[in-house]
């Protein structure tokens, strides 16, 4: 029998994360099998949204495990992670890439112009092409079992000011729906 989502969740997010690849999440008419996941770790963490304490925006990442905390970034995307536990300590697994294995139609409808590789190929491409908004924070994600990698690797976070070097990026070694890589972009002075 195929681990449940709350046992697959219990636990600190870096054992979480590598055993979340494979895994297959479908959500409104979609399925996509994950290829790249982000650890974050809580109040030891200052990549993570739960750093700085607990706020109405970040309430899910402290427990249950198993919920998916899912936010708006940027005024424009989604983005979705798994909680992981115990209860009461903050910890999530951001859902980074993967490949649309059932409702391909779908997911194209959402996501036209992309290439069946892109689809769902970044947290945000990821959300859309499974039509994941806020309605589904904190809600329990339809997560089954599927065939683990061969090999897995790690390396920095995508996109982080803080906490980037960790190795708490987990994908599958040479699957083509992995992101890129990209390091957080320096700040510019404002007016320039």
């Amino acid at each position: 029998m195929p681990p449940t989502v709350n046992a697959w969740a219990e636990g600190d997010p870096l054992e979480v994360a590598p055993r979340l690849l494979g895994a297959v999440l479908t959500h409104g008419g979609v399925s996509v099998r994950l290829t790249e996941v982000e650890a974050y770790a809580g109040p030891d963490d200052p990549g993570s949204h739960a750093f700085r304490g607990r706020t109405p925006r970040n309430e899910v990442m402290f427990g249950p495990p198993g919920r998916l905390y899912v936010y708006f970034v940027y005024g424009m995307h989604h983005c979705a992670n798994l909680v992981t536990g115990p209860e009461g300590e903050p910890g999530a697994v951001l859902l980074r890439a993967g490949e649309v294995v059932g409702g391909l139609d779908t997911a194209r409808v959402r996501r036209p112009g992309s290439t069946d590789r892109d689809l769902a190929r970044g947290p945000a491409r990821l959300c859309r092409a499974l039509g994941i908004d806020l309605a589904a924070n904190a809600t329990a994600p339809d997560l089954t079992a599927g065939e683990p990698p061969r090999e897995v690797s790690t390396g920095p976070r995508v996109g982080l000011r803080h906490a980037a070097e960790r190795p708490w990026r987990f994908w599958s070694t040479g699957d083509p729906t992995v992101s890129t890589y990209r390091p957080a972009a320096p700040r510019r002075p404002a007016g320039r």
